[in-house]
């Protein structure tokens, strides 16, 4: 197939990454929703369950990233990654519902094992085939305008079917949302999987050699320095939660934040050279994902506190409604966010769109009492999830080698994952004890400003085109 260059075109193209989204959606709607109120889970256990998807991206997107770059099946780099996430998020998807009927049938006391184990295989299914479905974007387009309209084209796609699928759990409840994602998730991946046609040769960004050489593990430890705090600290915290260890008290939390902070400003500090924009945007992108990342986890907790009057089936449907007003403004963002950023430079466009999420996360934790006032501020933080999911790609992907996009992307997710787990271990004890947990929305508005003043010293990204 020729490289048509059509809105079509981009559409096709952002299905696949659609796909994993709306797994995504799913797990957000309903997995808290079903270990709350169908099986007792408490915040911490919820927390725990929530840890195992960040491992799987750790393990699936680094390792899928870098062999899909090696590799070339049925005519593609990408393609057999992409069906076989889709394939098993779908089977994965269908078995949330059942955690309860599997615990029995293998006779366990608890069901947090099985739900463990069902979150991590829907997890690792998505995160197979999230980062080819996104590095696929940047291998069949242009460094520049093109990309970026490709990243905001993903966005748009895939956050208006995010914003079906709460439409659905909202209406029809979440069972019935699980059911039809499961049909749309095969199908989105299957049929553009395998009508793009794939490059067989990968060209390097313009800024970069094409005989760059491959990056050395070395290389690649630097390239993640502003991380290794919080890998250290997930590993930290897992240990203690698998041993039974004493999880009161914050001093490790402390260390964790004075740890990453310190190697966050010697990664500004260095001169750039090799790697070093990667470095910051990894840096800047971290901040940001340890704020949004409580948001889709302690929802469900934050309204059995602040609205206690809600019944089991009130709750998810004010969960699925703050989640829909989230993803309507995220999908229509980057229809805003795209041309602002060609005009203003994409940088720039990202620090103004995370200043009003954090702006909104606040107003949460201050003025949010009643489910309207949730649903109109959720609505704001909207503009900056609408510019997290699609910006970042844009920018980071110009500053890498083209023909490692696959490792690249494997990385820059660890910029997700990595504070993902951070939330699911050590905000969850602190939720957990909090007399209030609005204050997830505080502690969340907070990282989202400090990203914001690390992309605000990024601006001379702008001046390569996005």
């Amino acid at each position: 197939m020729a490289r048509p260059r059509t809105p079509a075109f981009f559409m096709l193209l952002s299905l696949p990454a659609t796909a994993m989204g709306l797994a995504l959606s799913v797990q957000v709607s309903a997995m808290s929703w079903i270990l709350a109120t169908r099986y007792g889970l408490d915040i911490h256990e919820i927390g725990l369950v929530w840890a195992a998807g960040p491992l799987a991206g750790i393990v699936g997107q680094l390792l899928i990233g870098a062999l899909s770059d090696r590799v070339w099946i049925w005519n593609g780099r990408r393609r057999v990654f992409i069906i076989t996430g889709g394939i098993v998020a779908a089977i994965s998807m269908l078995l949330l519902p059942r955690i309860g009927d599997i615990s029995s049938a293998l006779g366990l006391a608890s069901v947090i094992g099985v739900a463990v184990a069902v979150a991590l295989a829907l997890d690792l299914a998505v995160n197979v085939g999230f980062n080819p479905a996104r590095t696929l974007i940047a291998d069949v387009t242009t460094e520049g305008a093109e990309r970026t309209r490709g990243y905001s084209t993903m966005q748009v796609i895939s956050g208006s079917f995010g914003v079906g699928a709460y439409g659905i759990a909202a209406m029809f409840g979440n069972d019935a949302l699980i059911t039809v994602a499961a049909g749309l998730v095969v199908l989105f991946t299957l049929v553009p999987a395998l009508l793009i046609a794939e490059p067989k040769t990968l060209a390097a960004p313009q800024a970069l050699s094409p005989a760059a050489r491959p990056p050395s593990l070395g290389r690649i430890a630097v390239a993640i320095s502003p991380l290794w705090a919080l890998l250290v600290y997930n590993l930290y915290g897992f240990s203690l939660r698998l041993t039974g260890g004493d999880t009161s008290g914050y001093i490790a939390e402390i260390l964790c934040a004075g740890a990453t902070l310190a190697l966050v400003g010697h990664a500004f500090a260095r001169p750039a050279g090799a790697d070093g924009m990667f470095r910051r945007i990894l840096a800047a992108s971290a901040l940001c994902w340890l704020g949004v990342q409580p948001i889709f986890v302690f929802m469900v907790s934050f309204l059995q506190d602040r609205i206690p009057a809600l019944d089991d089936e009130a709750l998810g449907q004010v969960t699925s409604l703050a989640f829909l007003s989230l993803n309507a403004v995220a999908a229509v963002a980057p229809l805003m966010l795209g041309p602002l950023a060609r005009a203003f430079g994409a940088v720039r466009v990202h620090v103004s769109a995370l200043c009003v999420m954090a702006a909104g996360c606040f107003a949460v934790w201050f003025f949010a009492v009643q489910p309207w006032h949730l649903y109109l501020l959720m609505a704001v933080c909207g503009i900056g999830w609408g510019s997290i999911v699609s910006l970042p790609f844009a920018i980071m992907s110009s500053h890498v080698d083209g023909a490692r996009m696959g490792l690249y992307m494997g990385l820059f997710n660890l910029a997700i994952v990595l504070p993902q787990l951070v939330a699911s271990l050590g905000i969850a004890q602190f939720a957990a004890t909090t007399p209030d947990t609005g204050l997830v929305f505080a502690l969340s508005g907070g990282f989202i400003g400090l990203s914001a003043l690390l992309w605000l010293q990024l601006r001379s990204a702008d001046d390569r085109p996005a």
